[in-house]
């Protein structure tokens, strides 16, 4: 079982997600009323002015992410006549 605790790095999140990694960095600084899908939570350890800090994140963050973009379609039955 994966712990849910474990702190991934902006590529390892990026594979779990099937995304590039250059787009979680691009939904980490868009505008938070962008048309984006659920914000992904990351954290930002350290960084100062001429430094961004490192991102991280957790893995239960990512399961959740998941979770709650997951859509299930129904298909349509045909209507009898």
């Amino acid at each position: 079982m994966t712990d849910p605790n474990k702190l991934l790095s902006r590529k390892e999140a990026a594979n779990c997600l099937g995304l590039k990694e250059n787009t979680l960095a691009v939904w980490a600084v868009k505008d938070k009323k962008a048309k984006l899908p659920q914000r992904l939570r990351f954290i930002k350890i350290g960084g100062g002015v001429s430094n961004g800090g490192t991102v991280k994140y957790r893995q239960s963050v990512l399961d959740l992410f998941l979770e709650e973009n997951t859509i299930f379609y129904k298909k349509k039955q045909e209507a009898t006549n």
